[in-house]
Protein backbone atom coordinates (compact mmCIF):
# COMPACT_ATOMS: atom_id res chain seq x y z
CA UNK A 1 0.00 0.00 0.00
CA UNK A 2 3.01 2.53 0.73
CA UNK A 3 4.36 2.02 -2.96
CA UNK A 4 0.56 2.91 -4.52
CA UNK A 5 0.66 6.54 -2.44
CA UNK A 6 4.17 6.94 -3.23
CA UNK A 7 3.23 6.40 -6.80
CA UNK A 8 0.23 8.71 -6.64
CA UNK A 9 2.12 11.61 -4.89
CA UNK A 10 4.56 11.45 -8.16
CA UNK A 11 1.54 11.24 -10.18
CA UNK A 12 -0.02 14.05 -8.29
CA UNK A 13 3.57 16.44 -8.90
CA UNK A 14 4.04 15.34 -12.59
CA UNK A 15 0.56 16.81 -13.20
CA UNK A 16 1.14 20.42 -11.51
CA UNK A 17 3.80 20.66 -13.64
CA UNK A 18 1.96 19.36 -16.73
CA UNK A 19 1.78 22.65 -19.32
CA UNK A 20 3.92 24.49 -17.74
CA UNK A 21 6.84 26.46 -19.22
CA UNK A 22 9.65 28.96 -18.11
CA UNK A 23 10.06 31.08 -20.89
CA UNK A 24 13.09 33.20 -21.54
CA UNK A 25 14.40 35.62 -24.00
CA UNK A 26 16.96 35.44 -26.94
CA UNK A 27 16.91 38.90 -28.60
CA UNK A 28 13.02 39.47 -29.57
CA UNK A 29 12.30 35.60 -29.62
CA UNK A 30 10.41 34.10 -26.87
CA UNK A 31 11.34 30.59 -25.93
CA UNK A 32 9.55 28.18 -23.19
CA UNK A 33 11.16 25.32 -21.50
CA UNK A 34 9.08 22.37 -19.81
CA UNK A 35 9.67 22.97 -15.82
CA UNK A 36 9.66 19.75 -15.06
CA UNK A 37 13.20 19.96 -16.30
CA UNK A 38 14.62 22.76 -14.39
CA UNK A 39 16.23 22.94 -11.53
CA UNK A 40 17.24 26.47 -10.72
CA UNK A 41 17.91 30.07 -12.29
CA UNK A 42 20.89 31.38 -11.64
CA UNK A 43 22.26 34.87 -12.39
CA UNK A 44 25.62 35.02 -14.57
CA UNK A 45 28.77 33.99 -13.01
CA UNK A 46 32.43 33.74 -13.98
CA UNK A 47 32.53 30.94 -16.73
CA UNK A 48 36.02 28.37 -17.08
CA UNK A 49 36.73 27.63 -20.80
CA UNK A 50 37.68 24.06 -20.90
CA UNK A 51 39.89 22.89 -24.52
CA UNK A 52 38.11 20.83 -26.74
CA UNK A 53 35.08 21.21 -26.66
CA UNK A 54 31.72 22.16 -29.09
CA UNK A 55 31.77 26.03 -29.40
CA UNK A 56 28.35 26.49 -28.07
CA UNK A 57 29.70 24.82 -24.38
CA UNK A 58 30.87 27.86 -23.27
CA UNK A 59 32.97 26.41 -20.03
CA UNK A 60 32.23 25.04 -16.67
CA UNK A 61 30.88 27.05 -13.52
CA UNK A 62 31.28 25.92 -9.79
CA UNK A 63 27.59 26.07 -8.38
CA UNK A 64 28.17 25.44 -4.67
CA UNK A 65 30.61 23.09 -4.82
CA UNK A 66 28.76 21.03 -8.32
CA UNK A 67 30.95 21.24 -11.20
CA UNK A 68 28.41 22.39 -14.14
CA UNK A 69 29.36 22.61 -17.82
CA UNK A 70 27.24 25.86 -19.58
CA UNK A 71 26.14 26.43 -22.93
CA UNK A 72 24.86 29.51 -24.86
CA UNK A 73 21.53 28.70 -25.95
CA UNK A 74 22.45 31.77 -28.83
CA UNK A 75 25.44 29.71 -30.56
CA UNK A 76 23.77 26.53 -30.05
CA UNK A 77 20.71 28.21 -32.65
CA UNK A 78 23.86 30.22 -34.91
CA UNK A 79 22.53 33.41 -33.16
CA UNK A 80 24.87 36.03 -33.12
CA UNK A 81 26.63 36.28 -29.76
CA UNK A 82 26.48 39.17 -27.64
CA UNK A 83 27.82 41.01 -24.41
CA UNK A 84 26.62 39.14 -21.21
CA UNK A 85 24.86 41.87 -19.17
CA UNK A 86 22.97 41.68 -15.53
CA UNK A 87 20.04 40.04 -17.59
CA UNK A 88 21.68 37.56 -18.53
CA UNK A 89 21.01 34.26 -16.88
CA UNK A 90 21.67 30.55 -16.94
CA UNK A 91 18.82 28.18 -16.52
CA UNK A 92 20.28 25.32 -14.73
CA UNK A 93 18.30 21.99 -16.23
CA UNK A 94 18.65 18.38 -16.44
CA UNK A 95 18.73 16.19 -18.58
CA UNK A 96 19.21 12.08 -18.51
CA UNK A 97 20.68 13.22 -14.63
CA UNK A 98 23.17 15.18 -16.07
CA UNK A 99 22.70 18.71 -15.40
CA UNK A 100 23.79 21.16 -17.52
CA UNK A 101 23.60 25.68 -17.37
CA UNK A 102 21.60 27.52 -20.73
CA UNK A 103 22.69 30.34 -20.79
CA UNK A 104 19.88 32.68 -22.10
CA UNK A 105 19.25 36.91 -22.40
CA UNK A 106 16.89 37.43 -19.98
CA UNK A 107 14.44 35.15 -18.13
CA UNK A 108 10.41 36.09 -18.35
CA UNK A 109 8.21 34.43 -16.33
CA UNK A 110 6.52 30.73 -15.60
CA UNK A 111 3.30 30.23 -17.82
CA UNK A 112 0.41 27.51 -18.05
CA UNK A 113 -0.23 26.26 -21.93
CA UNK A 114 -2.96 24.08 -22.06
CA UNK A 115 -2.62 21.44 -24.84
CA UNK A 116 -5.21 22.93 -27.09
CA UNK A 117 -2.76 25.87 -27.34
CA UNK A 118 0.74 24.10 -28.22
CA UNK A 119 0.71 23.25 -32.15
CA UNK A 120 3.34 21.91 -34.32
CA UNK A 121 6.09 23.99 -36.04
CA UNK A 122 5.43 24.79 -39.19
CA UNK A 123 7.14 22.38 -41.83
CA UNK A 124 9.48 24.76 -43.72
CA UNK A 125 11.42 22.76 -46.27
CA UNK A 126 15.19 22.79 -45.44
CA UNK A 127 14.36 23.88 -42.55
CA UNK A 128 15.12 22.11 -39.32
CA UNK A 129 12.95 22.66 -36.32
CA UNK A 130 14.78 19.75 -34.42
CA UNK A 131 15.13 21.94 -31.20
CA UNK A 132 11.06 23.09 -31.82
CA UNK A 133 9.07 20.50 -29.93
CA UNK A 134 5.99 23.03 -30.47
CA UNK A 135 4.39 26.66 -30.53
CA UNK A 136 2.96 28.01 -27.50
CA UNK A 137 0.21 30.75 -28.09
CA UNK A 138 -0.50 32.55 -25.56
CA UNK A 139 -2.83 35.61 -26.00
CA UNK A 140 -1.34 37.64 -29.26
CA UNK A 141 1.75 35.79 -28.91
CA UNK A 142 3.77 32.65 -29.65
CA UNK A 143 6.59 31.02 -27.49
CA UNK A 144 8.86 28.26 -29.19
CA UNK A 145 9.00 25.24 -27.23
CA UNK A 146 11.82 23.63 -26.69
CA UNK A 147 12.69 20.17 -27.09
CA UNK A 148 15.13 19.20 -23.81
CA UNK A 149 15.79 15.88 -25.50
CA UNK A 150 17.02 17.30 -28.71
CA UNK A 151 18.92 20.53 -27.54
CA UNK A 152 22.07 18.16 -26.70
CA UNK A 153 22.15 15.10 -28.99
CA UNK A 154 23.49 11.93 -27.52
CA UNK A 155 27.73 12.76 -28.00
CA UNK A 156 27.25 15.98 -26.15
CA UNK A 157 25.28 14.05 -23.29
CA UNK A 158 28.23 11.51 -23.15
CA UNK A 159 30.99 14.46 -22.78
CA UNK A 160 28.97 17.02 -20.77
CA UNK A 161 28.59 14.02 -18.12
CA UNK A 162 32.51 13.56 -18.36
CA UNK A 163 32.92 17.08 -16.96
Amino acid sequence: MTESIIQELIDQEEDTQKGRFLTFTLGSECYGIEIQYVSEIIGIQPITEMPEHPEYVRGIINLRGKIIPVMDVRIRFKKQSIEYNDRTCIIVIIIDDVSIGLIVDSVAEVLTIPDHDIVSPPDISGVSNKYIQGIGKVGNEVKMLLNCDKLLNEQDVEYLATI
